[in-house]
């Protein structure tokens, strides 16, 4: 299937996936409208047939929307152009991209990039998606590594333990590390989860 880009009328191949196979940050239609999947759950209650518990965003309005699906139920996923880009600096609500290629610069709302941003560090190369001529988000790798900006002092000598301590990161993000980890340390995060993965 396939639908006319309004700012360009190329048209985009729309490809179907199951909704057991949505990932959080992918881009999917319903009607006209295009729709960024901000949370999932999967749901398997009991005897019961599984179903899919989302969150949207409208990535035209910025409005939310809950739907729950069946596991067979099929969403179509919009493909998109994409283009390697360096992110440059944040301007209040705008963050600000250059092509590698061309050293085009543009702009991302902080809406439209959502929890994303968290994970956005100056100078690096990301994947940024493109409706036509519009961007309207980007693709991160699967781990950044980030500075720890403020956390309560490390513990000497303490271990990976069962005790975790929320620390703050240099984009704003908070996450759970272990106990001995300490102001500029750099963490590795998983990016999807927003998870602690070891400290570098």
């Amino acid at each position: 299937m396939s639908f006319a880009c309004p700012e360009t009328g190329h048209y985009r191949i729309m490809a179907s996936i199951q909704a057991t196979r949505l990932r959080k940050g992918m881009l999917v239609k319903f009607g006209n409208d295009l729709f960024r999947v901000l949370d999932l759950q999967h749901v398997t209650p009991g005897n019961l047939r599984g179903f899919v518990r989302a969150r949207f965003r409208n990535i035209r309005n910025g409005s939310l929307s809950d739907q729950k699906l069946r596991s067979e139920d099929s969403v179509e996923r919009a493909v998109l152009d994409e283009r390697e880009m360096q992110y440059m600096y944040r301007d209040g609500d705008s963050f600000h991209f250059m092509d590698t290629a061309t050293y085009e610069q543009l702009h991302i709302d902080a809406e439209a990039l959502g929890d994303l941003a968290n994970y956005l560090v100056s100078e690096a190369t990301i994947t940024v998606e493109f409706y036509g001529s519009e961007p309207v988000g980007i693709e991160l790798p699967l781990t950044v590594d980030l500075k720890v900006t403020e956390t309560v002092p490390g513990i000497k000598g303490a271990t990976a333990s069962a005790q975790v301590k929320p620390a703050t990161l240099e984009t704003g993000l908070v996450v759970q590390v272990p106990p001995f980890i300490d102001v500029d340390d750099v963490v590795r995060v998983n990016t999807e989860t927003g998870e602690y993965l070891k400290k570098l």
